[in-house]
């Protein structure tokens, strides 16, 4: 008898711990949380880039950076999804200190965005949908990676922004993906994530091609014509900006800058 009431008191205290009210500080996240069939589970998001229909109705707690956290706290929730960047050191210091559970999810490389998918999967009860997800996105990208190769890689200066210059340094997931279309990031031997770069080491490094936000924002490379990429007339918006979104997406993303890639020299 013993025996049994202690299982039943396990039972209720494994209940009680199950995640059912989760608050996602990324949108990248929050469309986790959608391919992971878990929009029921959300509870409110953080305001910024468009919201998948199925999330319209969801209130927010605030913008990218600034968590309004009144809010946050009024709606209870049993796990917050956060980004880097996306909520400060002392704000997360303050929720941990309430018990509210804190996952950071930050895959540096895409394999470990097939990990998180996993963590997510498993903390949110939903295991095996976990799981299927990693397995399908790591097949997909093997499919990608055996299409696009290239024996001899294209070098890219991925920007970031132009006034001052920024690029991507050498762990980025948008460096992965670049791998994964036959190229190479110009400045992955950069430790730092966004660093800022002169257009000196730009010309001296000269890459094969030159991506950046917006056609308005490579303007600039006009003045450099004895650049590779600008002599071949490889200056290129990027194609799609879910490559900053790091969730299942992401391989559309991937596939449309692969396609964009077969067509420089």
């Amino acid at each position: 008898m013993l025996r049994l009431c202690a299982c039943l008191l396990a039972l209720l205290s494994c209940s009680a711990q199950a995640v059912e009210r989760v608050v996602s500080l990324a949108p990248s996240l929050s469309e986790i949380m959608l391919d992971l069939d878990a929009a029921d589970q959300l509870v409110a998001v953080l305001d910024g880039d468009e919201r998948p229909a199925a999330l319209a109705h969801l209130p927010t707690v605030g913008r990218y950076g600034q968590l309004e956290f009144e809010r946050l706290l009024q709606l209870a929730p049993d796990l917050i999804l956060i980004a880097p960047g996306s909520v400060p050191p002392a704000q997360q210091a303050q929720l941990r200190g309430l018990g509210i559970d804190l996952m950071i999810v930050e895959p540096q490389r895409l394999d470990q965005l097939g990990d998180a998918f996993v963590r997510i999967g498993q903390r949110i009860g939903r295991t095996e949908r976990g799981e299927q997800l990693a397995a399908a996105f790591r097949n997909d990208l093997d499919r990608l990676r055996q299409r696009y190769r290239r024996d001899q890689p294209l070098t890219v200066f991925y920007q970031i922004w132009h006034q001052p210059l920024y690029t991507i340094g050498g762990r980025q997931l948008i460096g992965d993906a670049l791998q994964v279309c036959g190229a190479r990031n110009l400045f992955d031997d950069l430790p730092q994530p966004a660093p800022q770069v002169s257009v000196e080491a730009v010309l001296a490094r000269d890459p094969d091609v030159i991506l950046g936000g917006s056609h308005a924002e490579l303007e600039v490379w006009k003045a450099w014509p004895q650049l590779h990429a600008v002599r071949l007339g490889q200056v290129w918006a990027v194609p799609d900006k879910g490559l900053e979104r790091p969730s299942r997406q992401m391989l559309e993303a991937i596939e449309r800058l692969c396609e964009r890639m077969v067509e420089a020299r």
